[in-house]
C-alpha cells in the first residue's frame, strides 16, 4: 500500500506543475521561471541527499564517473532547452493543452529510441504512436479542427517533448547510477544555464516570495516527483509505476480546470479520447513487458556406479522416464525489459 501511495504521489507532484507554473508565469517571465523550477529541485535534491547522508539513510548508490560526464553534458544542455520550450508554449496557450501535449514526449522517445538506439517498438505501441501523434496536432490547431493554424504555444510544447524524449535515451545510458546525483546535477546547471540565459534575453528577477514559490514548485514537481517514482518502483517494478504515472496528463487537466479555471474548446475533448486510447495501449504494452516465458526445464540425476559416479543422461542401460505434475516442470518467470522502454518522463 505504501508503495502505491509513493506512485500516486509522484504523478500528482509533477501533475500539478504546469497548471501552477501558469499561474507563476503572471508574475515571472518564462525563462526566468523555468531556471528556478530547475534550481529548485537541484538544490531541494542536494538537501535531500545532505539529510539523508547525516540520518545515515543514504544507501550505498553507484556515483556517476568521468565515462558519463558525455552523457550528462547532453543532458544538462537539454535540460536546458526543454523547460524554457515548455514555459514559452504554456505561456501561450492553455495549461489544459500543456499537460495533454506532454503525452508527446512518449512518441519522441519511443521514435529516437528506435532511429538512433536501435530499440524495438512493439506493434501497440506503434499504434499509441500513432493516437499520441494525431491527438498533438489536434492540439496544435489554432481555431478549431477545420483550421489549418498551427498554435505557437502547442508548437513549442512539442519541441520542450523532444528535447526531453532525448534526455530521456541519454538518460537511460547512466540509470545505473545514483539518481539523486543526477536530478541534483541536473536541476542545479540546468537552472543555472538557463538563470543565465533569462538574463541575456533581459527578463529582470521576479519577486522575492514568488522566488521562493517557484523554488517549492520546482522541489516538489521535479525532484520529490521522481524520488518517489524511484521509490515505488522498486517494489512496483517499472511497468505498474509507469502505469499508474500514465495518469499525470489527466491529472495536469483536471488540475487546470481547478486551479486555472480553464474550459477546453470541443477540439481538446476530441484529442482528449483519442489520448486516453493511446495512453491504453501504451498501458498494457508496457505490462506486457514483463511478460511471462514457460521454461520446460530438463533434469539431470546422478547415477552411482560403485565409485563411478555420472551427472550425464544415458540413452540405453540408464534411461529413467520421471513425471511431473504441470507447476513443477513448467514455471513462470517474470522478465523486466522496462529499462530498456522508460517512455515515462517522470520528473526532471
Amino acid at each position: 500500500m505504501k508503495t502505491k501511495i509513493f506512485a500516486i504521489l509522484a504523478a500528482v507532484f509533477y501533475a500539478v506543475n504546469i497548471p501552477l507554473s501558469k499561474l507563476l508565469l503572471e508574475k515571472s517571465g518564462p525563462t526566468m521561471l523555468a531556471a528556478f523550477l530547475y534550481l529548485g529541485a537541484g538544490i531541494g535534491m542536494v538537501i535531500y541527499m545532505a539529510l539523508e547522508k547525516f540520518s545515515g539513510k543514504s544507501g550505498q548508490k553507484e556515483p556517476l564517473t568521468r565515462k558519463d560526464l558525455p552523457y550528462v553534458c547532453a543532458i544538462v544542455i537539454l535540460d536546458i532547452a526543454a523547460p524554457i520550450l515548455l514555459m514559452l508554449g504554456v505561456a501561450r496557450t492553455t495549461s489544459a493543452n500543456a499537460s495533454l501535449l506532454n503525452n508527446f514526449e512518449i512518441v519522441a522517445t519511443s521514435l529516437i529510441a528506435l532511429i538512433v538506439f536501435k530499440e524495438f517498438i512493439s506493434k501497440k505501441l506503434w499504434a499509441a504512436i500513432i493516437l499520441l501523434t494525431a491527438a498533438s496536432i489536434i492540439l496544435s490547431l489554432d481555431g478549431g479542427l477545420g483550421a489549418f493554424t498551427f498554435n505557437e504555444g502547442s508548437i513549442l510544447i512539442l519541441g520542450a517533448c523532444t528535447c526531453w524524449g532525448f534526455e530521456n535515451n541519454c538518460t537511460k545510458m547512466i540509470s545505473s547510477k545514483s539518481s539523486e546525483e543526477i536530478v541534483a546535477i541536473k536541476g542545479c546547471f540546468s537552472g543555472l544555464g538557463s538563470l543565465i540565459i533569462a538574463l541575456i534575453v533581459g527578463e529582470t528577477f521576479p519577486a522575492i516570495e514568488t522566488i521562493a514559490g517557484i523554488l517549492i514548485l520546482g522541489f516538489v514537481s521535479y525532484g520529490l516527483s521522481i524520488n518517489f517514482y524511484i521509490m515505488a518502483q522498486k517494489d512496483l517494478g517499472a511497468a505498474k509505476t509507469s502505469a499508474y504515472y500514465s495518469v499525470v496528463p489527466f491529472l495536469g487537466v483536471l488540475f487546470s480546470m481547478i486551479l486555472v479555471g480553464e474550459r477546453p474548446q470541443i477540439q481538446f475533448y476530441a484529442a482528449l479520447l483519442i489520448m486516453i486510447a493511446g495512453t491504453i495501449l501504451i498501458v498494457k504494452d508496457t505490462i506486457e513487458l514483463q511478460h511471462t516465458h514457460i521454461h520446460t526445464h530438463v533434469h539431470c540425476h546422478e547415477h552411482s556406479h560403485g565409485d563411478i559416479v555420472h551427472t550425464h543422461p544415458h540413452e540405453h542401460t540408464h534411461s529413467h522416464i520421471h513425471t511431473h505434475d504441470a507447476d513443477h516442470e513448467n514455471h513462470r518467470h517474470s522478465h523486466n525489459f522496462s529499462d530498456n522502454h522508460n517512455h515515462i518522463h517522470p520528473a526532471l
